[in-house]
């Protein structure tokens, strides 16, 4: 195994794991930032306020696209699968 397979393999395995884990930070962070505007705009700063809604849209976004996020896990595993019977 080359360094550069070394690295192709890393690569691959970084934007895998973007890609799946994306959807799910980035509607953890829209949610976050509303929530923050609306309790910089009341000044109602309770902690709870935060969590339970970002959480509550995490599982769902999880749950909307965990279909796409097996298949994107699969594709890979079958790539390095692929790859290490090529060796």
């Amino acid at each position: 195994m080359t360094p550069e397979t070394v690295v192709e393999i890393g690569q691959h395995a970084l934007r895998t794991t973007l890609l799946v884990a994306g959807p799910m930070l980035l509607a953890g962070m829209v949610v976050g930032l509303v929530i923050s505007i609306i309790q910089a705009a009341t000044q109602v700063n309770e902690m709870t306020m935060t969590f339970v809604p970002k959480i509550v849209v995490v599982f769902f976004v999880m749950v909307l696209s965990l279909p796409w996020a097996i298949g994107q896990l699969t594709a890979f595993t079958r790539a390095m699968f692929d790859l290490l019977a090529g060796m």
